[in-house]
């Protein structure tokens, strides 16, 4: 399965709890809503930081949304290496197995 047709999927599965939980689900989006919003950091320095985070606990559906979002913002492959040798360095062995992951994602969705 490709990464976007993973990102796809989900999303999709996102919907489904979305609707199952709607309160819990507008709460998290309203805080999702301001940290990215707020704060001295922009975006993409706070998805770096996501990124990261999603490589050391080993979260591949978060890995691809985050990846998805650097695309868009504009980020690098010699950013996303820098932030994944720090996931490396922060989480050990495990941390490198989920940062080819990461890299793999983030070049298959820049490729367009």
């Amino acid at each position: 399965m490709s990464w976007t047709d993973k990102i796809s999927e989900t999303r999709n599965q996102l919907r489904g709890l979305n609707k199952a939980i709607p309160d819990t689900a507008r709460a998290f989006g309203g805080l999702s809503k301001s940290v990215k919003e707020g704060g001295v950091l922009d975006v993409k320095t706070k998805e770096f930081f996501a990124l990261g985070m999603a490589v050391v606990s080993r979260c591949e559906p978060c890995i691809s949304l985050h990846c998805d979002a650097l695309v868009r913002a504009g980020a690098t492959k010699e950013e996303i290496a820098d932030v994944l040798a720090m996931a490396i360095q922060m989480g050990g062995g495990p941390a490198m197995m989920y940062a080819a992951k990461a890299q793999e994602c983030f070049e298959e969705l820049s490729a367009g």
